[in-house]
């Protein structure tokens, strides 16, 4: 199942935390799009309005540490994040990201050399991020088909849906 994510990047440093993907007094509600209007907003305010489809937060080390919570990958989702590219990952964010269906790549070469701005090009199957303007490709290790179904298929919940669908019609 190839799939191709392009868009901008938005590059942040270490240990961003959940607190300032989605800052606490937003977890009143587990919907995306209103999480989305309030993503990143500590360290940049107008994010939501600026970020587009499709565009990958890129970060260091220990990406989404701190509580947690699945209201950050939520909140990336629904201001329209692409994915994100990162160094390393906290180990709860990792897991919370593929149950809310939202890509994460793992590639500390990436991470180092992307600039703000720059335009990627991930292809999830190949495990290869591309950065168009430079030609510059970078790897990473794909996931298992199974979880980039589970990715593909928008989270956990969405999947289990549609497998139990698919059995009811054998």
């Amino acid at each position: 199942m190839t799939r191709t994510i392009t868009g901008k990047a938005w590059v942040f440093g270490d240990d961003v935390d959940t607190d300032v993907i989605i800052p606490a007094r937003y977890l009143v509600t587990s919907d995306p799009k209103i999480l989305g209007k309030h993503c990143m907003e500590g360290l940049v305010p107008d994010f939501s309005t600026r970020v587009a489809p499709g565009d990958f937060i890129v970060a260091g080390e220990n990406f989404g540490c701190g509580s947690s919570r699945e209201h950050a990958p939520l909140a990336l989702k629904g201001a329209g994040c692409g994915g994100v590219i990162a160094a390393s990952y906290a180990r709860i964010f990792f897991r919370n990201a593929i149950n809310v269906g939202l890509p994460i790549f793992e590639c500390p070469e990436a991470s180092k050399a992307i600039a703000e701005g720059d335009t990627l090009e991930v292809d999830t199957s190949s495990g290869t991020i591309t950065m168009t303007g430079s030609g510059e490709i970078f790897h990473f290790s794909p996931f298992p088909p199974f979880i980039e179904e589970i990715v593909a298929a928008g989270g956990l919940v969405p999947f289990v849906r549609e497998e139990l669908e698919r059995r009811k019609t054998r």
